[in-house]
């Protein structure tokens, strides 16, 4: 049996890589969860638009974000997207640091699609009578979803977006393939300089896990105080 020695991933400068990489994570899945959950409203709104043609593009902007896998939104926004810039801009782009904000915008855009079918099941689950009486008190339907029938959704999703960020997370992993410097790319560097295979990734399914369990028990936390329920 080969002999494990953590304390070598643990000290010094592998030990900082792979910080410096977990708290990146924390970091892309932070930003991209501020960025993702207004987009996700405003798309799960358009779904239930009385207009045909918002209703048309939120249904695109989810399904056509959904259909494609995750790598491939990564790849797309790092190498196809920039190409179709002027040349200036494009240039601009990556003098600065393009992976990350590659990452970011397929991360946002891949956890919109999602979260916005838990916020429109939501406010789906709202009664339409709590709609119809903010009709009836003369709000317009961007002011009754704002005021009404928005807060109580938010509450009942609160449990499936928490899901989601939960996926988010892990999901971060995925934006090696361009060089962003997650854990996963920082792992892969402390492997190959110490030749540790077992022992880096056992510490980074660790951290991993470590922060799934706590977005779990957040979750059923949150299930616990504030069940899923909408006003009658």
């Amino acid at each position: 049996m080969p002999h494990l020695d953590f304390s070598v991933v643990l000290h010094g400068q592998f030990r900082d890589w792979l910080i410096s990489g977990f708290l990146f994570s924390l970091q892309l899945t932070g930003l991209t969860l501020v960025l993702a959950l207004p987009l996700a409203a405003l798309v799960a709104l358009l779904r239930l638009a009385p207009s045909r043609l918002a209703q048309a593009l939120g249904f695109l902007f989810v399904e056509g974000i959904r259909s494609v896998p995750l790598l491939v939104h990564m790849l797309f926004w790092y190498f196809g997207a920039p190409e179709m810039l002027p040349e200036r801009a494009r240039l601009w782009l990556y003098s600065g640091n393009v992976e990350a904000l590659s990452a970011v915008v397929a991360l946002t855009l891949y956890s919109a699609a999602y979260m916005a079918e838990d916020i429109r099941s939501g406010l789906r689950a709202v009664p339409k009578t709590q709609f119809e009486a903010a009709r009836a008190l003369g709000f317009s339907f961007l002011g009754s979803m704002r005021r009404v029938i928005l807060p109580q959704a938010l509450r009942i999703t609160i449990p499936p977006l928490i899901s989601q960020t939960l996926n988010l997370w892990k999901d971060t992993s995925i934006a090696t393939v361009i060089g962003v410097a997650e854990l996963m790319y920082q792992a892969q560097r402390v492997e190959t300089a110490s030749f540790r295979g077992f022992e880096t990734f056992a510490v980074v399914t660790a951290a991993y896990l470590l922060v799934s369990l706590l977005i779990t028990a957040l979750s059923a936390g949150v299930q616990h105080v504030l069940p899923a329920r909408a006003a009658t």
